[in-house]
């Protein structure tokens, strides 16, 4: 399971935390949901997030896989619901389309843009999952930006552009 703290300074994005669970196979299923809702609790009460966002299911031909992700991701929602966060669902589509532009794209292309927006130095990715859940943090991020974001008053030329925006020119 990935997992990633995203930390909003103004207009800059940065990772606080980005990693999996590493969950033993030799575990029974239950003892694995237990061990998500303690990292979830956790990371929780370590950052204190304001909202939670999760990677929506998405529907897959084996039933099994299926209802254990249905599960864990119960758990996950659940453990965020204890703390008083509210949840966000994010579906794998939205999320591509958020980072690049492209709802169809690729793992990788997905993380070479991660790697631009929230500034990460260059490397190889080793986690899938861990870059996943940053993606959805940053597509989160975007989303509540674009409901929040005010219509722009009407400029009238680069001289009102300008003294409205100050920050924007360098």
């Amino acid at each position: 399971m990935g997992y990633s703290v995203l930390v909003v300074s103004g207009r800059q994005l940065h990772v606080a935390q980005m990693s999996v669970l590493k969950l033993n196979a030799r575990k029974d299923h239950y003892q694995r949901l237990q061990l998500i809702h303690a990292k979830i609790t956790e990371l929780i009460a370590t950052f204190q997030p304001q909202s939670f966002a999760i990677e929506a299911p998405f529907f897959g031909k084996n039933v099994q896989s299926m209802l254990k992700l249905g599960r864990a991701q119960g758990v996950a929602i659940a453990a965020a619901m204890s703390a008083g966060l509210e949840v966000f669902e994010y579906s794998p589509k939205k999320v591509k389309q958020s980072i690049t532009g492209n709802g169809n794209a690729g793992k990788e292309q997905v993380w070479k843009m991660l790697q631009r927006i929230v500034s990460l130095p260059p490397a190889e990715l080793r986690y899938l999952d861990a870059s996943d859940a940053l993606a959805v943090a940053v597509c989160h991020h975007y989303q509540c930006n674009q409901l929040v974001r005010e219509k722009p008053a009407k400029l009238k030329g680069w001289e009102d552009f300008i003294a409205k925006n100050p920050e924007r020119i360098g």
